[in-house]
């Protein structure tokens, strides 16, 4: 289940990679729900990447899609453009900037519907991924929200944490909520802090454990973030989480102490793009990007399937030439 959205904190300059430029970042939830769906953009006018070229995540998990055959729900937790993959809808709606007194009026209303959404999946085993440019940040403010620790990577090389700490800061004057105000009030954490994303995804997690579904958080800080969350709505089980090396390594976080804290069992997977030089990986290789729209989680089930990294990092060029073929994509700074 891959929830896709937005954030208007994904505008501030320096924020997030996750698109070329401001302009079309905006259309990066709704592309990477139709490059997993379809294998191609339908409606959004961009193939999603950032100012360096590094390719959207989307392209990794639908290559492991195409290799073991995954079925995707692709759940519209605030897109601000539309997708041409067909969406299940839980009333979430476009977020505002997290310095803004109520930047996303429509989380509580979100949490509840996805939750209801989530008890009523009759799948044996789901993975919960997202796609929403600026998350990151997002996620910073709902942990600080809740009185958590502060434990959020980024899509960029270099952690911008003081700037997402500036906003955050921002955000919680605007809110009038000190750090931990929000403790075992998720939907108020969200509403006041987070992003309809997070928002949709919580309800969704909580919904599924509810129901007794396998689930497993596919990504990073973000999907920890969401297991920060369901520990404040009072779901006690072990929860797992599926990513990548990209964000377990990164020296900007310390992934695998917060993971414990949270009782989050996780599961690094490394697909070894340094094994194969091409512009689909070597972003990767120096820091970008890490982690979205499952791509921890993709990984983990075709090493789950036995599907050798070799075979994926393949199928990962062949995704990459049909969607960039002819574009150029300027090498990362290393």
């Amino acid at each position: 289940m891959l929830v896709a959205g937005t954030t208007r904190t994904a505008e501030i300059d320096g924020i997030s990679a996750a698109g070329a430029d401001s302009d079309l970042l905006v259309h990066t939830p709704s592309a990477d729900a139709e490059i997993v769906t379809y294998g191609e953009p339908i409606r959004a006018p961009v193939v999603p990447v950032s100012p360096s070229g590094c390719p959207t995540p989307a392209v990794v998990t639908r290559a492991v899609k195409e290799l073991i055959g995954l079925d995707v729900t692709v759940v519209d937790g605030g897109l601000a453009e539309p997708t041409g993959a067909p969406t299940v809808t839980v009333g979430a709606r476009p977020g505002d900037d997290v310095r803004e007194q109520d930047p996303v009026s429509t989380a509580p209303g979100a949490l509840a519907a996805a939750r209801k959404f989530g008890r009523s999946i009759p799948d044996d085993e789901v993975y919960l991924a997202e796609t929403v440019p600026g998350g990151t940040t997002t996620a910073l403010g709902v942990l600080r929200a809740l009185g958590e620790e502060p434990v959020v990577s980024s899509s960029l090389p270099q952690n911008p944490l003081a700037l997402k700490q500036e906003v955050v800061e921002e955000g919680l004057q605007a809110s009038s909520l000190d750090p931990g105000d929000a403790a075992d009030e998720p939907a108020v954490a969200l509403r006041r802090m987070g992003d309809p994303v997070l928002a949709t995804i919580t309800g969704l997690l909580v919904g599924l454990v509810e129901g007794d579904t396998a689930v497993t958080l596919a990504g990073g800080t973000q999907l920890l973030t969401a297991a920060a969350l369901a520990r404040h709505a009072g779901i006690e089980t072990t929860l797992p989480l599926a990513t990548t090396t990209f964000v377990a390594d990164d020296d900007s976080v310390d992934l695998r102490a917060a993971a414990r804290e949270l009782n989050v069992d996780l599961t690094v997977t490394d697909p070894v793009f340094e094994n194969r030089d091409h512009p689909a990986m070597n972003a990767y290789v120096a820091g970008e990007a890490k982690e979205g729209v499952g791509m921890g989680g993709a990984l983990a089930l075709a090493d789950a399937a036995g599907i050798p990294m070799a075979d994926v990092r393949e199928r990962i060029v062949t995704v990459y030439d049909r969607l960039l073929d002819g574009r150029e994509s300027p090498e990362p700074e290393t």
